[in-house]
């Protein structure tokens, strides 16, 4: 597609960076990036109260917070394409309905009310091949009149050149709650006295730190996306994804960029995200933890695994997934610019 016209694009979600710096939102902001780079007006409104309580810019995407108090409503009926995600999609779709605006919804899990939510829409985008083929299971079974009228395929992008930095002497988990495997974490901790470990508090769910202070392990706040990689990567050798669930794993992802290890519980989502360069142990079972992890902190294991690393990081340049996307999108929105809307 060549010099499409500007299109005024809209999201409305519930939290955005750098106040909320989850692996959806940043998955989002890349996406949007992608438009404005393209010549597109990208708006996000905010449906929850947050920290920023004015409108802000964020590498050219304009968000509104909730607490400016605007109409989204009539915002939305002069947009050319509608956007969302998790708990907003079943609203701005009512809205994209009724104002005929077409809608994209990006679906981060494979939970079934994503699925449900995402039914009917103009675009689902999944963020994997395994998403995509448990979404057409769902729609199989239960609601294939509802299926979205067209889909895509958008790995999280990471840029890698914004996370590639010098490896540090950690071993790091990013987000202590119990799903992401923040109690396994201090046991591994407490179980390599030697070893530096570094823990970075999450965006959500309840943290777990040790009943009691281990001098080898440090834990710091959470760190905005733009950051990880001076206060996070920078600092860590190896870092772990002990996770009960992930449906990509946008941590492990920055962290190949800079050669860093990842050693993962094998979630369909990390399978696919890390591909080659995963090294993989079962959540449940702590010795294997304890083993793998020493074993790649070994030089010679280390050195292997790094350039693993970096190749799979470089299999993942984002670009060919973001062109998919604003040609998506782009299709989209002169379908309502040539007059198959009410404006």
């Amino acid at each position: 597609m060549t010099d499409p016209r500007s299109l005024r694009i809209t999201a409305r979600v519930h939290a955005y960076p750098p106040a909320h710096n989850a692996g959806g939102e940043w998955m989002l902001h890349s996406m949007l990036r992608a438009l404005v780079d393209r010549g597109h007006e990208v708006t996000v409104w905010l449906s929850r109260y947050g920290p920023i309580p004015h409108r802000y810019d964020l590498d050219g995407v304009q968000v509104i917070p909730f607490q400016a108090r605007i109409d989204f409503a009539a915002h939305a009926r002069d947009s050319d394409v509608l956007l969302s995600h998790l708990e907003n999609v079943p609203m701005v779709a009512s809205l994209a309905r009724e104002y005929r605006v077409p809608m994209a919804a990006i679906c981060h899990n494979t939970h079934a009310p994503t699925f449900r939510h995402a039914a009917g829409a103009d675009l689902a985008v999944y963020n994997s091949h395994w998403m995509q083929a448990e979404a057409e299971v769902f729609y199989g079974e239960f609601a294939d009149h509802a299926r979205p009228q067209a889909s895509a395929i958008v790995r999280p992008p990471v840029y890698a050149e914004e996370y590639r930095t010098t490896p540090g002497e950690c071993v790091t988990l990013v987000n202590l709650n119990a799903e992401k495997g923040g109690d396994l974490f201090w046991r591994i901790a407490a179980r390599m006295p030697e070893t530096k470990f570094l823990g970075v508090l999450g965006a959500y769910g309840d943290q777990i730190r040790p009943p009691q202070t281990l001098p080898n392990l440090e834990i710091i706040d959470h760190v905005s996306g733009h950051d990880m990689r001076e206060r996070v990567y920078a600092r860590s050798r190896v870092v772990l994804m002990p996770s009960s669930y992930e449906s990509w794993g946008r941590v492990g992802v920055e962290a190949l960029a800079s050669g860093i290890p990842v050693i993962a519980h094998p979630t369909p989502g990390l399978a696919e995200s890390l591909g080659h360069a995963g090294i993989f142990a079962d959540r449940d079972d702590l010795d294997s933890w304890l083993s793998v992890l020493a074993t790649v902190l070994e030089p010679d294991a280390w050195q292997q695994a790094s350039q693993r690393a970096l190749e799979r990081s470089a299999e993942l340049d984002p670009a060919a997934d973001l062109k998919l996307w604003a040609n998506a999108i782009e299709v989209l929105g002169e379908r309502r610019q040539g007059g198959g809307g009410d404006r």
